[in-house]
C-alpha cells in the first residue's frame, strides 16, 4: 500500500492532535516507589504533603544573642544598649532558659530561640564586658535575624504537587519535611529503530552506498537528555514484513516508538502502511508544513504513540525535539503542554529566505556581537545638568544583544551542521524569511529536551 501527503498540516495543528492523542489514550509510565538519590529528574506520581512544622522551632540565623528588640532601640556605638547575658541554648538543644526584660541569651546559627526573644543581635555588633553583660551598638527590630517555626513550610501543606519533576533543591526540601522515599513515574521505555537498506552499524565498513547509523545514537542522547531510557533496536531493512514485525515488537516492550527512515513518498513508504495495521487509534498526521521535517508520521496504537522520524539526521532531531520530547514529558507524568527549551536573544548576521505555509527551523552557530561590547563600553549616560538628551539617547536604548547568529546553512542530512551549530533559529509559517539584523530567539542545543 503506498501513502501520500494527502494533508500537509502545520506544526502547531500537529501538536495540537498529539496532545489530544497522548491525554485520551497514553497513561504515563507506572509509578514505582524510589528513595531520594534515585529520585532525581523523576516526575512526582502523587502530592507531598509535610508531616510537620519546617523549622518546628524558632530560630536564629545569625551568631549572637536571642533579646528582646524593644531592649536595643536607641542602641548606637556612642549610646549602646547594655543587656544581661543569662543563659546559653546549645546547639542541638531545647531552649531551657528565655529571654527577660534587659537580657540577651547567647545562641548560634540555626540554634532554638529561647522564650521571651523575638530577634537575634549579630555577634559583631555587641561588646562583651566583664560584668557578665554585653554592649549592644546597634538596634535590631522584631523578627531580625530569625526563622520563625513553619516560617519554611507548614503542616499539612503540599510541598511538591503531582507532575513536578524533582531538582537537587526538591530533594532537600522533601529531606526537610522527613521523606526518604517517593512515588514518581519511572523513567519511560523509548525504543528507536533505523530503516533502511542502506545503512550499516557505526563498527561495519559501509560498502558503496551504504552509510552508518546515526540516528540511533544522536536520538539515544536526546531521549536519556529527555529523561527517559533508550532501547536501541537495531536496524530493519525495507520490507513490510520486517517493519510490522519490529513496529510490534518494540510496541510490546517500549512505551514510546521512534522509528527513522521510510516515512518519505514512494514505493518505500511500508512504516505509514505498517502503523494502520499496528491497532487504532492510528496516524494522526502524515506530513507537516516544516523544513526541515516533512515527512513525519505521528500514530498512536493502543496506549502507545509512535513517531515516525525522516530519515536524514537534522530532520529526525528537530523532529524529535517537537515531538519527541512532549511524548516523553507525559510519559514522565510531567506534563505534555510544556515543553521549556533555553534559548538566548541574537541578532541574525545574514539572511534567513524561507517560504510562505511552511515553518523553517535553521541552524546556527553563535559569536560575541560587537555592537554590543560596544554599548557595554560607552559607559552610563552623564548624569551633569549640562548633558544633553540627545547625548544621553544611546542609554536609553535597549542593549542589543550579546550574540551574532550565523547560520549554518547545508542539507538535512549533514550532521556536521548540527555539530557546528549552538541552536535553532524559528522562522514563522507566514514568514518569506528575515533579514539580516532581525533580533531573533535561538533555542540552544544540549536544552532541547528540558
Amino acid at each position: 500500500m503506498e501513502f501520500e501527503f494527502k494533508e500537509l498540516v502545520t506544526v502547531d495543528e500537529a501538536l495540537r492532535r498529539w496532545r489530544e492523542a497522548l491525554a485520551a489514550h497514553v497513561p504515563p509510565a507506572p509509578p514505582v516507589a524510589v528513595g531520594l538519590l534515585d529520585a532525581l529528574g523523576l516526575a512526582l506520581a502523587v502530592p507531598v504533603t509535610a508531616a510537620g512544622d519546617v523549622p518546628g522551632f524558632d530560630r536564629s540565623t545569625v551568631d549572637g544573642f536571642a533579646v528582646t528588640a524593644a531592649d536595643t532601640y536607641g542602641a548606637s556605638e556612642a549610646q549602646p544598649a547594655y543587656l544581661t547575658v543569662s543563659g546559653e541554648v546549645p546547639m542541638g538543644t531545647a531552649a531551657s532558659v528565655s529571654v527577660g526584660p534587659g537580657e540577651a541569651v547567647r545562641v548560634a546559627t540555626g540554634g532554638m530561640l529561647p522564650f521571651g526573644a523575638d530577634a537575634a543581635l549579630m555577634v559583631e555588633h555587641t561588646e562583651e564586658l566583664p560584668t557578665g553583660e554585653i554592649a549592644a551598638s546597634r538596634p535590631v527590630s522584631p523578627g531580625e535575624n530569625i526563622i520563625r517555626r513553619a516560617e519554611d513550610v507548614a503542616a499539612g501543606a503540599i510541598v511538591l504537587p503531582a507532575g513536578h519533576t524533582l531538582r537537587p533543591q526538591d530533594l532537600g526540601l522533601l529531606a526537610a519535611v522527613g521523606v526518604s522515599t517517593v512515588d514518581v513515574h519511572r523513567r519511560p521505555r523509548v525504543a528507536v529503530i533505523s530503516t533502511g537498506d542502506e545503512i550499516v552499524a557505526p563498527e561495519q565498513e559501509p560498502a558503496p552506498g551504504q552509510v552508518r547509523d546515526i540516528n540511533s545514537y544522536a536520538l539515544a542522547g536526546m531521549i536519556r537528555e529527555a529523561g527517559a531510557e533508550p532501547l536501541l533496536l537495531g536496524i530493519v531493512r525495507d520490507e513490510p514484513a520486517a517493519l510490522r514485525d519490529a513496529l510490534t515488537r518494540a510496541a510490546a516492550t517500549a512505551d514510546l516508538v521512534l522509528i527513522s527512515g521510510g516515512s518519505s513518498v514512494g514505493s518505500r513508504d511500508y512504516v505509514a502502511a505498517a502503523l494502520t495495521e499496528l491497532g487504532p487509534p492510528g496516524i494522526l498526521v502524515h506530513g507537516l508544513r516544516v523544513r526541515p521535517g516533512k515527512p513525519t508520521v505521528l500514530a498512536v496504537a493502543g496506549e502507545v504513540p509512535v513517531i515516525g522520524l525522516p530519515g536524514h539526521p537534522a530532520s529526525a532531531l528537530v523532529i524529535f525535539w517537537l515531538f519527541g520530547v512532549v511524548a516523553i514529558r507525559h510519559l514522565r507524568g510531567a506534563g505534555a503542554q510544556l515543553h521549556i527549551v533555553p534559548s538566548v536573544r541574537a541578532r541574525l548576521a545574514r539572511h534567513l529566505p524561507s517560504s510562505a505555509g511552511r515553518e523553517d527551523y535553521v541552524r546556527v552557530s553563535l559569536v560575541p556581537n560587537p555592537s554590543a561590547a560596544s554599548a557595554a563600553s560607552a559607559g552610563p549616560c552623564p548624569s551633569t545638568a549640562a548633558a544633553s538628551a540627545a547625548a544621553c539617547a544611546p542609554s536609553r536604548a535597549p542593549a542589543p544583544p550579546a550574540f551574532l547568529a550565523e547560520p549554518a546553512f547545508g542539507l538535512s542530512g549533514l550532521i556536521n551542521t548540527l555539530v557546528r551549530g549552538d541552536g535553532l533559529v524559528r522562522v514563522p509559517l507566514g514568514s518569506e524569511g528575515l533579514a539580516a539584523g532581525t533580533e531573533v530567539e535561538v533555542l540552544l542545543f544540549g536544552g532541547w529536551s528540558r
